[in-house]
């Protein structure tokens, strides 16, 4: 297992050095063959997209499956430059967009701000773009890694540019509400989900789906802003914008709120929606008595 990681690391620091054009070549042959092959995984997009877009064509929905297999295969290895590459290289292939008001707040502000990143397979590149030019204090939380040399490379690469704080789920909230009463940043992916006892049913896509209601519970407790941020794949690398900051958000009602996030988030997948990150099994935990999906 660590020599089939250290092989990775490998090949991907020297992957960094390869033009961008080559690269995404390589995760476009490489995409159509995952589709193939990962069966498990191509099934768990096919149910996740036949439930949240019933009314596309079932050719439609398995353009979107093959299109999404690419992104992901381009999205991985393009870690490789954005964890070993140049910081010139990395910043010239990272493009934000946005009011520059709120550009600058997210930069260059002072108080407690939450970024609410949805799963678009661009999600790193749009963390490293914003702490990258930032002086900031910027919490993420993270998942562990099964092989320990896998997840301190992930980590690295996260931590790479900026003041860059990776916390662990069983680190509990303690940590991430007092950086943001501080006034720092919090990269927050929240839109997965992780079982039961951590979530609330709430519709997505017309679907109860188990979503974690973290946004809306720290924007609360760190008394913090909550600003969108999309990232997306472009042929040159990414563009990411940032939007503005939700007003009257978060309410005394958590569940409110989080439907009022996946009703945003729809909005932003229905713009690309192959690049949202359907290989999550987003619908996993089911409302009692209701079917499996997977």
């Amino acid at each position: 297992m660590s020599f089939g990681a250290r092989l990775g690391i490998a090949f991907m620091r020297s992957l960094a050095h390869v033009p961008l054009p080559l690269v995404r070549g390589f995760g476009a042959a490489l995409g159509p063959v995952l589709y193939v092959l990962a069966r498990p995984r191509r099934r768990v997009v096919d149910a996740n997209l036949a439930l949240c877009f019933p009314e596309k064509s079932a050719a439609e929905r398995r353009r979107i499956a093959r299109e999404t297999f690419v992104y992901v295969a381009q999205s991985w290895l393009d870690r490789s430059w954005l964890w070993h590459a140049p910081k010139a290289v990395v910043a010239s292939r990272l493009k934000i967009k946005g009011d520059p008001g709120d550009v600058h707040e997210v930069t260059h502000g002072d108080k407690p701000l939450i970024l609410f990143a949805p799963h678009f397979y661009g999600l790193d590149a749009a963390a490293t773009a914003l702490t990258m030019r930032s002086p900031r204090v910027c919490t993420t939380i993270y998942t562990t890694q099964r092989n320990p040399m896998m997840d301190e490379w992930v980590s690295e690469g996260r931590r790479r540019f900026g003041n860059v704080s990776t916390l662990n789920r069983v680190d509990g909230i303690k940590p991430i509400v007092a950086a943001l009463r501080q006034g720092g940043v919090l990269y927050l992916l929240p839109d997965m989900d992780f079982g039961r006892d951590q979530t609330v049913f709430v519709p997505f896509y017309g679907v109860q789906a188990a979503t974690m209601p973290s946004l809306s519970r720290f924007a609360r407790l760190g008394r913090a802003k909550v600003m969108p941020v999309i990232s997306r794949l472009v042929e040159g690398g990414y563009e990411i914008e940032v939007l503005p900051a939700w007003q009257d958000f978060p309410t005394d009602d958590v569940i409110a709120d989080t439907a009022l996030m996946n009703q945003r988030l729809q909005g932003y997948i229905d713009d690309m929606p192959s690049q949202y990150y359907w290989v999550h099994r987003r619908f996993k935990t089911r409302p009692v008595g209701e079917a499996p999906v997977y």
